[in-house]
């Protein structure tokens, strides 16, 4: 067992349950590699000391230059708005030292380009942060569909639907401007990525963006609402994905269904520990959708709890994230989803963009 010095660049939503994550995974998971919270960056040096004895870090500053450049921090989490992403990257790995972004990787496609060529050119370990595939509900369909239990892949549909903007009088916010805040950089990376993960590569994809409330109580919205794409895997497979910060009811409506040639699979991360599961093969009498509650038999979740269908959580997810960076620099072999992964996310997203401007499907290989 051995220390890691670790730096986590912002301090408030997800800044905080990197921070939680990193101080717990190593009981959790009884990591070979136990994080000590070196340094945490914020927007001025109050706040980086206020987060600094909430979280336990020992060190805190205002300058992520700072951070970046102690010898004492020896990887970096960065958990900052998309804007600063890339030159925080960079500056990481010309030091050699492994990096965790949260997504969206950076603020445009030439960003996410340039944090993926850095991230090569160092050959350090590098993570992107796509917390919610890794439930154990989730781990466990992507592991039924590489199985082959639901046959070939020949259908699906996601979805990440929320509704914190569903109230027109909301008043305007940082989420309301800029393209990497809107719906399709903040809420249709997740379900993208997820699409990526458990069915493959996407070929093609035509798409539909808009904003619906063109102003709100403060001025103008320069950032879109809601979005549709219909897509064809490279597999061959047909899909469908919807995404809105305005669907009226739905709090974290990141849903999928699959459909196969020998059974299909439903999952709604409103109930995360749960995964309907459907065999074409069984009994006619007794066909249906079963509902599997997760636990201990499930990956991911006996650290967690002992119990079946006691269930996780959002932390645990982001505990998860930090198991699997820390093995990744442990063992020096990249874990999904990579730098890499997370720029394809982005190349798709950049692909609906433009298939919304022209109503034209595009080829993702063109992004």
């Amino acid at each position: 067992m051995s220390k890691i010095g670790i730096g986590v660049l912002g301090g408030g939503y997800m800044g905080k349950a990197h921070s939680v994550a990193m101080a717990a995974v190593g009981a959790v998971f009884d990591t070979a590699l136990r994080p000590r919270l070196q340094m945490i960056c914020a927007s001025t040096p109050e706040s980086a000391e206020r987060y600094r004895k909430a979280y336990g870090f020992t060190q805190a500053t205002g300058d992520w230059r700072t951070l970046v450049g102690n010898p004492d921090v020896e990887a970096i989490v960065i958990a900052t708005p998309q804007e600063t992403h890339r030159a925080i990257a960079e500056a990481a790995f010309a030091l050699g030292k492994p990096v965790f972004c949260e997504k969206p990787l950076g603020a445009s496609l030439e960003d996410s380009a340039a944090m993926v060529a850095a991230a090569q050119k160092s050959g350090v370990p590098n993570m992107v942060g796509f917390n919610y595939i890794r439930t154990p509900a989730s781990q466990y369909a992507r592991r039924l569909i590489a199985e082959g239990q639901i046959g070939d892949i020949t259908w699906f549909r996601g979805e990440h639907t929320e509704d914190f903007y569903a109230d027109p009088e909301k008043p305007t916010s940082w989420r309301t401007t800029g393209m990497a805040n809107g719906t399709m950089g903040d809420l249709a990376p997740h379900m993208i990525n997820a699409s990526l993960g458990l069915i493959g590569p996407i070929a093609q994809v035509m798409g539909l963006v808009e904003t619906v409330h063109e102003t709100r109580p403060g001025g103008a919205v320069d950032n879109d609402d809601h979005a549709q794409m219909m897509c064809r895997f490279e597999n061959g497979a047909m899909g469908q994905m919807y995404f809105s910060r305005i669907a009226t009811g739905r709090k974290m409506g990141y849903a999928y269904e699959i459909t196969g040639t020998k059974g299909a699979i439903r999952f709604d991360q409103e109930d995360q520990n749960a995964l309907w599961f459907y065999r074409a093969d069984d009994l006619e009498a007794e066909r249906g959708f079963r509902k599997i509650l997760t636990g201990p038999a499930h990956p991911d979740y006996e650290p967690f709890c002992q119990g079946p269908g006691h269930g996780t959580g959002y932390q645990d997810q982001i505990i998860i994230e930090a198991r699997d960076f820390l093995r990744a620099i442990e063992t020096g072999e990249h874990v999904w989803p990579t730098f890499e992964d997370g720029h394809e996310v982005n190349r798709i997203v950049a692909a609906v963009l433009a298939s919304s401007q022209d109503g034209a499907w595009k080829n993702i290989e063109d992004f």
